[in-house]
């Protein structure tokens, strides 16, 4: 057992933390408030082979896996820039084209999405089912060689960014009529489809939308490995990178928070010139919340390792107990910084406040931590299903 990463990834962790502290929390800040996206930092992770790293290099990329992917996640977050659309289009849409896409597919859409130059999307959500594919109400239907989609989704991210969405479908299976899961890369130019943005109570530069399916016509290569029976397994194949990357995510957002609350306390004084940051009010609170950090990244990284190794049920329980934790410790790390700031924690100058709306989604989204205590129980504890 080892804790060390690699030379490669070590130097790879050191160049991701140097591109991203280039860039900064006060330019991830400047981008979300002005409603522009970070297309510079992203073309440039791309062109430096950063966004890529996860898929193989027969298509572009770096050929390494999700450990690599969760490393450029964590320090751009670490560095005040946490770009959501890492998880959504190299770690889920990447990761289901290469393991169920056709040659065709690969060929056409991980070049791009390896150097940063396109983007792919996804979207599950609906209004009424939430993520629950067994209630979906999108349903793709067959019209000669085509296929015809319609139906809602929300909260859906990055639309207005990305040239493809990979859209959950319902289709009806015509040896028993049941309508079983089908995913599809639909064009967001398609005709037939329409959004309509969300206003959020988060500062990001990437936005939230709803999407409106109303006949989309597509033709019959847009169904993701060109079989039904390669949609169960395609959807199931994004889950584990999605909530391995998700939780990379928060533990960066930790980190920075921490750092960037400890610079402070470690300086600041007040009373009788000693520094804030030596009363135990202060440092425990700040001490506690980096433990859970550390802790987090612990599990994120046994779940990345798992998950790279092939071994997915178990990289699906840890994976998910990765993203609990990762949550829960985001969480309390931003709320802790904002405390030891004080008032200076509320203003964007000193640039953790403006993390408050992220974190507590983490918490929420892609799997409520609910949710996620509802799995450990059951296949963990043995206990009944309770939903």
């Amino acid at each position: 057992m080892t804790f060390d990463l690699t030379p490669e990834q070590d130097q790879l962790r050191d160049a991701v933390r140097a591109l991203g502290r280039r860039y900064g929390h006060g330019y991830f800040v400047e981008k979300a408030k002005t409603g522009e996206h970070t297309t510079e930092l992203w073309a440039e992770a791309g062109r430096l082979g950063y966004l890529g790293v996860n898929i193989p290099t027969e298509y572009g990329g770096g050929g390494g896996g999700i450990t690599e992917l969760a490393i450029v996640c964590e320090e751009l977050a670490a560095a005040g820039c946490p770009l959501l659309l890492l998880v959504v289009s190299p770690a889920i849409a990447a990761t289901v084209i290469n393991r169920h896409g056709t040659e065709e597919q690969r060929k056409r859409h991980l070049p791009g999405l390896a150097d940063g130059s396109q983007k792919i999307v996804f979207a599950i959500t609906e209004p009424e089912a939430g993520s629950n594919f067994h209630r979906l109400g999108t349903v793709a239907r067959r019209d000669g060689d085509d296929w015809l989609l319609s139906g809602r989704k929300c909260y859906i991210s990055g639309v207005d960014e990305a040239g493809h969405v990979l859209v959950v479908a319902r289709t009806e299976d015509s040896s028993t009529g049941k309508l079983k899961p089908a995913l599809f890369l639909v064009p967001t130019d398609a005709v037939g489809l329409t959004r309509s943005k969300l206003d959020m109570e988060i500062l990001s530069p990437e936005n939230q939308f709803l999407l409106y399916l109303d006949d989309v016509r597509l033709p019959a290569d847009a169904l993701l490995g060109q079989s039904l029976e390669a949609g169960l397994p395609a959807l199931f194949a994004g889950l584990n990178p999605e909530r391995i990357t998700v939780a990379a995510m928060g533990a960066g957002t930790g980190r920075y928070a921490i750092e960037r609350a400890t610079e402070y306390t470690a300086t600041r004084k007040v009373w009788g010139g000693r520094t804030i940051g030596s009363h135990q009010g202060v440092a425990h609170p700040l001490a506690h919340a980096a433990v859970q950090v550390e802790l987090a990244r612990l599990m994120i990284q046994k779940a990345a390792t798992l998950y790279d190794a092939g071994r997915d049920l178990e990289a699906g329980l840890a994976g998910n107990m990765a993203k609990y934790a990762s949550g829960e410790a985001a969480a309390l790390a931003v709320d802790t910084a904002v405390q030891a700031l004080g008032g200076a924690g509320m203003t964007t100058e000193y640039g953790v406040a403006t993390l408050l709306g992220a974190v507590r989604a983490g918490r929420i989204a892609p799997v409520s931590r609910e949710m996620i205590l509802n799995f450990v129980a059951q296949h963990v504890l043995g206990q009944e299903k309770s939903y």
